[in-house]
């Protein structure tokens, strides 16, 4: 089922990115295709392999290579000065051990569209279906959390993590066109993001650019700004969202295999439970 004029918006959100794989292969079960979609961070790269129509790609990725040193680990943070191994997650796994149909993506219709933020600005930048590449750089950018990565130069940008200047691009969606959008969020309903810890750790990193370190100090109001605006326009019909009702107890480095495939499970079957109240929304 192809939907017209209603756009997807996908959080990020490191491993609890297992919930929204979910809810994804739910969607590819029951053929539902949106014509846009817009993710940052882990949203991105779940979004990507939805766009190919890949259904459980991403399940496979987060879960088989988990506890491998080369997917995440201090030995890359050491190594490469990441965390994530990105070479290894966005060259390595594609092209050598679990495929990615870069044929089916570009053939989709849908519109693509990845958040990361700009260091110099501390705004976020957006990259589209033009920007995507065979080794990802774009998902990099996107995707490439502060402190445990480096930051990545694209397009005259150096970028970091979208999540940082715009975690749930809702209103990027509604600029872009779409005024109904579904939204995926990896955090449950009763969440409101603290100020961030360990501030003089950003100021000292990031002392080269200020508007980032005041990006990510400020990161908390923008994100529980952006959940008021959720709820205002879910009362004027304009997003459906889906996610937990209870907290997820998955960590954005989280490596337990169980848990993982848990949280996975809990997606997919929340995008069932609430699929005829989605089909009300979409009609």
């Amino acid at each position: 089922m192809a939907i017209e004029n209603v756009g997807l918006v996908l959080e990020g959100g490191g491993m609890r990115g297992l919930y929204t794989c979910g809810v994804l292969d739910y969607f590819l079960e029951r053929q539902l295709y949106f014509p846009y979609v817009i993710g940052v961070s882990a949203g991105a790269c779940n979004a990507v392999s939805y766009i190919a129509k890949q259904k459980e790609r991403n399940l496979s990725v987060n879960t088989e290579f988990v506890r491998d040193w080369r997917y995440m680990s201090l030995r890359n943070l050491m190594l490469e000065k990441s965390y994530f191994g990105m070479d290894f997650i966005f060259k390595e796994i594609p092209q050598k051990y679990i495929p990615f149909d870069y044929e089916a993506f570009h053939s989709a219709s849908s519109t693509f569209v990845a958040g990361a933020t700009d260091c110099e600005t501390g705004e976020p930048f957006y990259l589209d279906t033009s920007d995507f590449d065979p080794t990802f750089t774009m998902l990099r950018a996107s995707s490439s959390l502060p402190l445990i990565s480096k930051m990545v130069e694209m397009k005259g940008k150096r970028l970091l993590d979208g999540g940082i200047s715009d975690p749930i691009p809702i209103m990027k969606a509604q600029r872009d066109g779409y005024k109904k959008n579904v939204v995926i969020l990896t955090r449950d309903k009763h969440y409101r993001k603290e100020p961030m810890r360990h501030k003089g750790l950003f100021k000292l990193k990031y002392h080269a650019y200020p508007a980032l370190v005041s990006s990510l100090l400020n990161r908390h109001v923008r994100y529980n700004q952006t959940l008021d605006k959720l709820e205002e326009m879910k009362m004027r019909g304009e997003v459906f969202v889906i996610q937990s009702s209870l907290p997820l107890e998955v960590d954005r480095l989280e490596k337990d295999k169980n848990k993982l495939k848990s949280l996975y499970e809990k997606g997919y079957h929340d995008a069932a439970h609430q699929y005829e109240a989605l089909m009300a929304f979409l009609t």
